[in-house]
């Protein structure tokens, strides 16, 4: 039996009352949204592959592709899900139906794709996902949440809910321009702790210069945020081959320098103490998406 079988057999064998009480009790899952200004960044990547490192340490991790409508966590994989997270909005299935095994110790919950229906949700929506989630509570080490790209009502809820937010940017202007937007837009929204972390970059100094960039402007303008350099992922073209493959890197070539640096960022992540007084867990998670309060 997989982990996602597994996983359904867990939540149906749960009362609503057991549900109930363990929500009241701090959670040890860890949810980290994983976010960026503008698209083609490789943010799905860097999700899917950090999932796998944090997996290769013994972690159970949950990957919530939260781009509803153009959903790609299942493409980096290779795995074809039969139902999405579309279909437990909707009523036809409950959350532990959809969520599908991408790796050993990676499960997914899959979005839809080429399906606007869900681009942005209602109360009532939010309202049925989040009974869902409370099933999942404490069955995961860590939750990463692959948002989509962009300020859309729906970002602005998984990010604003989740008790991380790494924001991902690479050297292009339009990519950093993008990236302080997002963080402008959250920051108003009441996030004040960012983590940045830049992609494909050519070197340390490109990676530093990009935050420098970004950390001048949010001093300059946003009072009272905190913008931390969570590192960089070097450019390689490995990374690229593993897309055109389907597999993440750290699977398909884990000897690649953007294998490595993941792994170490995995390592660093783990090490590290969450960034918000947030108690990070699953529940802690919906009750926020549905509240609209803010860190």
């Amino acid at each position: 039996m997989d982990q996602a079988s597994s996983l359904r057999e867990m939540v149906k064998g749960r009362g609503a009352s057991s549900v109930r009480r363990r929500t009241l009790k701090a959670s040890s899952t860890r949810v980290i949204s994983i976010t960026s200004g503008k698209g083609g960044v490789g943010k799905t990547n860097i999700v899917a592959n950090l999932a796998m490192a944090f997996a290769g340490k013994g972690k159970r991790v949950l990957i919530f592709d939260a781009d509803m409508g153009l959903a790609n966590v299942d493409i980096v994989f290779g795995i074809h899900p039969r139902y999405h997270v579309g279909h437990v909005i909707s009523g036809e299935k409950e959350l532990s139906e959809v969520i599908a095994t991408a790796s050993e110790g990676v499960d997914v919950i899959p979005a839809a794709s080429g399906d606007t229906a869900f681009a942005d949700l209602t109360e009532g929506q939010k309202l049925s996902l989040m009974a869902e989630f409370e099933g999942l509570d404490n069955l995961y080490d860590i939750m990463l949440i692959d948002t989509a790209a962009g300020i859309s009502s729906n970002v602005i809820y998984f990010n604003s809910a989740a008790e991380e937010c790494i924001v991902v940017v690479t050297g292009e202007p339009t990519s950093v321009t993008d990236a302080y937007g997002m963080i402008k837009v959250m920051f108003l929204n009441g996030t004040k702790h960012f983590k940045l972390l830049v992609n494909m970059a050519r070197g340390i100094q490109e990676a530093k210069a990009v935050y420098a960039t970004l950390s001048q402007a949010a001093d300059r303008f946003l009072k009272g945020v905190v913008l931390e350099f969570l590192g960089y992922i070097p450019f390689d073209d490995h990374l690229r081959q593993a897309v055109v493959g389907r597999s993440p890197v750290v699977k398909q070539y884990p000897g690649a320098c953007s294998s490595k640096s993941i792994i170490k960022l995995a390592d660093q992540i783990l090490k590290s103490p969450p960034s918000t007084s947030g108690t990070g867990n699953i529940s802690f998670f919906m009750d926020r998406l549905i509240s609209g309060n803010n860190p």
